[in-house]
């Protein structure tokens, strides 16, 4: 495959995740009734992290990193639980939860690893097959307007969701090779000038928004440990490195690649370092999207 069709499909492969990148602050900084500065704060540093945490995974190394092509993004798993524990105990119990939960799993990645055996074909494929089933309610209250918007359900979303989905499928079916390729693309780019005609893009916020914002280490505060969110966090962790380890295996045989249970390692100690930079800069615990 050429760069430029590598370079495409990368491309469509991030514009897939970027909603799930973005809606996960929307929810969790509206739940918390955080300011509009705090909110674009929160989605602006979760990009940034989205991206290093990133390049964490696909950097293969002696220590870390699964080296597949694989992008992190923060996990619809902590979505509830973050919002429980910063009712609860406030922001900095949120960060320091996500951080010891971080360093949990680049603890236990090496001793996790070693259960790979026990997850045969049969179990791993459940395992990915239940992810997909999960991202629906996920894909129908995005196409119904997103969680919490004033139009919710309305016929304009219904009609402009129908049919980006209608555009990806027709490209797909009446294509071939390149082009049935990056049909979603295809689709997102349909979709956003529908949308603009529709008048439902405004780009005011871009134009009000400053051009550069720093990205500062413990926004929220210093982080604090509560035994309760610790261990709430951590049991997200583990559920996320279960469902990694799905991603993992099915990526590495579509990738014609075998994978060690060192690989294994890899990958979960990759995944603990991003869960630990999203603590340290206020973002997100980060998982491997599937």
């Amino acid at each position: 495959m050429n760069k430029g069709k590598v370079l495409s499909l990368g491309i469509q492969h991030v514009l897939a995740m970027y909603a799930g990148a973005v809606i996960v602050p929307l929810i969790v900084g509206s739940a918390l009734k955080l300011s509009a500065e705090q909110l674009a704060y929160l989605v602006a540093i979760d990009l940034m992290t989205c991206g290093i945490a990133t390049l964490l995974q696909v950097w293969n190394n002696r220590l870390f990193g699964i080296g597949l092509p694989v992008v992190l993004g923060c996990t619809f798993t902590a979505v509830g639980p973050m919002i429980a524990i910063g009712a609860q105990y406030g922001m900095s119990a949120i960060y320091g939860a996500v951080i010891a939960a971080g360093f949990f799993v680049f603890m236990i990645a090496g001793m996790f690893s070693k259960i790979v055996k026990l997850f045969p074909p049969v179990v791993t494929g459940t395992v990915v097959t239940i992810i997909g089933i999960t991202l629906i309610p996920v894909a129908i209250k995005d196409m119904a307007g997103g969680q919490g918007s004033s139009d919710f359900g309305s016929p304009q979303n219904l009609l402009l969701s129908f049919g980006v989905l209608s555009s990806i499928i027709i490209i797909y079916r009446f294509s071939n090779g390149f082009i049935r390729a990056v049909s979603i693309l295809l689709g997102l780019f349909i979709g956003t000038v529908a949308a603009a005609m529709l008048g439902m893009i405004s780009f005011a916020p871009v134009m009000e928004a400053s051009w550069f914002h720093m990205p500062r280490p413990f926004y929220f505060g210093v982080p604090t440990l509560e035994a309760g969110a610790v261990i709430t966090m951590v049991l997200v962790a583990i559920v996320s490195m279960i469902e990694s380890t799905g991603v993992f295996l099915a990526l590495g045989k579509i990738c014609g690649k075998e994978l060690s249970t060192d690989d294994i390692a890899k990958g979960y100690r990759g995944e603990g370092l991003a869960i630990m930079l999203g603590g340290i800069f206020n973002a997100f615990p980060y998982t491997t999207y599937s």
